[in-house]
């Protein structure tokens, strides 16, 4: 559900005869003394597709509600995120984005001074209809936390969202601190104030004590000392002058300058913060990272700022995904002024050395201990003075990424998607796939091959050796790849097409072949004279399709979209006589099956040199060390983060790493399924995100794994295997059962326990498995044999002729 839709729940109850609305606040701007609000608001059923087809003005309602609302006319603004968070396929909404400009003198009028509050309103309407909704609050930057302004005669406007709605509150500023500096005794206060003679008071914001220190006046100037003379305790304190006509809390006309946290005992800090209301505050509280320079770099900002904590660890800057957990790490730079450096990268380096950029999502950024797996950190905090530079655009090949805020002052990365808003809307899909697809379909098929892997991951599996072939072949086809979020491209000069843009829906419709290793839409329809060839991505050890257990996918309608895709396809390719009958069963399907082997696997039959040594030199694999790739799949009952599932590897990594670590090197390849951070040492390497995994099988000289089809393809190289089947019982008989006896046909020992996964590999015995290597070969490998892209290729090519 779109943020803007969720806002709904409190917006004002709509009469019978009225429409409900909906209005969000997405950024507030201070411009020449003026407050510009810029946000989106519409009727829920009505369109906003064009400039004024709604119509939204603002009303400034006065708490005390004696005073008629202040309207404030809005500007349209173009906004196809209105379109896209709408989640809608009815009304196009791009025009339904406003910019409204709030002059202060408008609240400084002699009738209006008494009035210190006001609630803002969205009065929206298109045509006859009209509704009004609360001013609601965008999810992150200034539309969460609003700016306050100064608008003369030492008053404040103070723009907060309260309560589902943006309140306006024109306050005093009594105490004014122009000067807030690091000093020996803690920060020195310097400002000015409407009464004169009083003292500095710190409030302890949960206990209530309080702390005073001298004031030094000169007229209505005053300087003090706030800090660690006396020592405070550990908490929020609230500093105010106790003027002769009352307290006054000090209020920052300007951020801080120098150093905003002073060390203390126990690790502490001493941190002068200037909050979302300009109000000071000092805290007592482990240090943080705070961000006072913020410089646009080459793919990256490079960020630098004050850590006053212990330096004298190495730390690194961690970026967390905020759904699945995956992580990405990159040096910090520290000085001994308790200052620090770091490059934010948007495009770090992946497992295989190459820039990647960062999936869509939201990142969140933190410093941590180097080395310390699962070590939280410590969030990336914003000075004030960079507030005001965010959200920070950048581009990365064809990623876009903001630089934002969240609560005020905590730096995220957002990962845009590399479709555009306007692409990517429901409506503008719903489009795209009734309309635009058929008429597409009506031009004539063109000799190009459209190849997908896994829904436009990368550059992999079996479309990859299908490509290679006919590559070699150089034969006059165009080759296009699906390209989902950008983190893979193909090389050249295959060309990438973005999934569900326009091109790759016009893709789908013109080009004579479709070659893909996972589901296709369901809303294909096979033209005539187009191939549609299903690769698959593995031997069935585990029940898949229509053979899963009952309710294991069938909530969410997988198997309806299963049963119409399945018919459109011209040819599945099965990599062994076993494989045809479950794979036949499991997809229901009814046409042409070519037993072939698996392309991919024949880089595994007939492995280059050349190119195994550059895999490990890509993956550090020092000189006589032994490669152990480690392999599990997924569980169902298992959920994780966003879309991901759980990992849970196991393995104990402190013991394999002490028993092991001298000449071994361990891959830790997790299903595509799952999500989460893994540890990445000088043993244990991360390779979640490596391109292909038929990589990490070829140079691989052992197998762990559980129950993945990973292990039919590394049994083409002949090497062991060991399975590592903690939970064989239950993923057996409850959560998704198995095609054949795995204990009796298993090719090398199921250990179940981490300690004896670590002595087998200690003591490794490939002899004791051998005739069951042999045997488990011949059953589930027969067709790997060097030659299946060709033979794929050429079927491939005689349907493209003859259909």
């Amino acid at each position: 559900m779109s943020p803007l839709v969720r806002r709904l729940a409190v917006a004002r109850p709509a009469r019978p005869t009225e429409p409900a609305a909906a209005a969000m606040l997405r950024r507030a701007d201070w411009e020449s003394g003026e407050l510009v609000l810029t946000g989106e608001g519409r009727l829920l059923d009505a369109p906003g597709e064009r400039p004024g087809q709604t119509r939204i003005v603002l009303e400034l309602h006065a708490t005390d509600g004696n005073h008629r609302p202040l309207r404030l006319r809005t500007v349209p603004r173009y906004l196809p995120e209105a379109t896209d968070e709408s989640a809608q396929t009815r009304h196009n909404l791009d025009w339904t984005g406003f910019t409204a400009h709030l002059d202060p003198a408008l609240l400084d009028t002699p009738a209006m001074r008494e009035v210190t509050g006001w609630r803002v309103e969205a009065a929206v309407s298109c045509g006859p209809h009209r509704a009004r909704a609360p001013l609601a609050a965008y999810w992150c930057g200034s539309g969460e936390y609003p700016p306050t302004g100064w608008i003369g005669r030492g008053l404040q406007l103070v723009p907060v969202v309260e309560g589902g709605s943006l309140h306006l509150t024109v306050r005093p500023a009594r105490a004014v601190v122009d000067s807030c500096r690091a000093h020996p005794d803690g920060f020195e206060l310097r400002g000015t104030a409407t009464a004169t003679g009083g003292a500095l008071v710190l409030r302890h914001r949960d206990t209530g004590a309080v702390v005073q220190s001298l004031v030094h006046w000169q007229g209505h100037g005053f300087t003090a000392v706030a800090g660690t003379v006396p020592r405070l305790a550990e908490g929020h304190w609230e500093p105010s002058l106790t003027l002769p006509d009352g307290d006054a809390p000090l209020v920052l006309r300007n951020p801080p300058t120098g150093a905003c946290q002073l060390p203390e005992p126990a690790g502490r800090v001493l941190y002068a913060k200037q909050l979302a209301d300009d109000r000071l505050q000092f805290c007592v509280q482990s240090a943080e990272p705070l961000i006072d320079l913020i410089t646009p770099a080459d793919s990256g900002f490079d960020l630098a700022g004050e850590f006053a904590g212990s330096l004298d660890t190495p730390l690194e800057l961690v970026l967390r995904h905020c759904g699945d957990g995956r992580e990405r790490r990159t040096p910090v730079h520290l000085s001994g002024d308790g200052r620090f450096t770091a490059r934010l990268p948007l495009a770090p380096d992946g497992p295989d050395g190459a820039p990647r950029p960062l999936g869509k999502g939201i990142w969140a950024a933190a410093l941590c201990p180097t080395g310390q797996d699962g070590h939280p950190g410590h969030p990336l905090r914003l000075h004030p003075a960079t507030l005001p530079l965010l959200p920070a655009r950048a581009r990365v090949g064809t990623k876009s990424f903001l630089l934002q805020r969240r609560w005020h002052d905590t730096l995220i990365v957002d990962s845009l998607p590399v479709l555009a808003a306007l692409e990517r809307s429901a409506l503008r899909q719903h489009r795209l796939r009734t309309e635009s697809y058929p008429s597409a379909r009506r031009r004539p098929l063109r000799d190009a091959v459209l190849y997908d892997v896994f829904g436009g991951r990368g550059y992999s599996c079996n479309p990859r050796a299908v490509h290679a072939e006919l590559a070699r072949r150089q034969l006059p086809l165009e080759h296009l790849w699906v390209i989902e979020d950008g983190q893979e491209q193909p090389p050249g000069p295959v060309r990438a097409v973005r999934q569900w843009s326009p091109e790759w829906y016009e893709a789908l419709a013109t080009c004579r072949y479709l070659v893909g290793n996972t589901h296709f839409p369901d809303f294909l329809r096979r033209r005539d004279g187009q191939v549609v060839v299903q690769l698959w991505h593995g031997t069935p050890l585990k029940r898949i399709g229509h053979r899963m257990p009952q309710g294991c996918a069938t909530a969410d309608g997988y198997l309806e979209r299963l049963d119409r895709e399945v018919p459109q396809w011209s040819l599945l390719l099965s990599p062994s006589p076993f494989a045809t009958p479950e794979l036949i069963a499991a997809f229901g399907h009814r046409g042409e099956v070519l037993e072939g082997g698996y392309p991919r696997n024949d880089r595994l039959v007939r492995p280059d040199p050349d190119e195994v040594a550059a895999v490990r030199r890509r993956l550090r694999v020092p000189p006589g060390h032994r490669v152990v790739l480690y392999a599990p799949t997924w569980r169902d009952d298992r959920r994780g983060a966003g879309d991901r599932f759980e990992v849970d590897l196991h393995l104990d990594l402190t013991a394999a790493r002490a028993a092991l670590g001298h000449d071994h090197v361990l891959l830790l390849r997790p299903h595509v399924h799952c999500g989460g951070a893994l540890p990445d040492d000088d043993f244990v390497r991360d390779v979640a995100d490596y391109p292909d995994v038929q990589d990490l099988l070829l140079i691989a000289d052992v197998l762990v794994t559980d129950y993945s089809s990973v292990m039919f393809d590394f049994a083409v190289t002949g090497r062991p295997m060991l399975f590592f089947t903690y939970d064989l019982e239950h993923y057996r008989d409850r959560l998704r059962g198995f095609t054949f006896d795995f204990e009796k046909h298993a090719p090398g020992p199921l250990l179940a326990g981490s300690e004896q996964v670590v002595a087998a590999l200690r003591d490794l015995d490939p002899a004791r498995y051998g005739e069951r290597y042999r045997a488990f070969r011949d059953r589930f490998c027969p067709l790997d044999d060097g030659g299946a892209a060709a033979r794929l290729v050429d079927r491939m090519l005689a349907l493209g002729t003859t259909g």
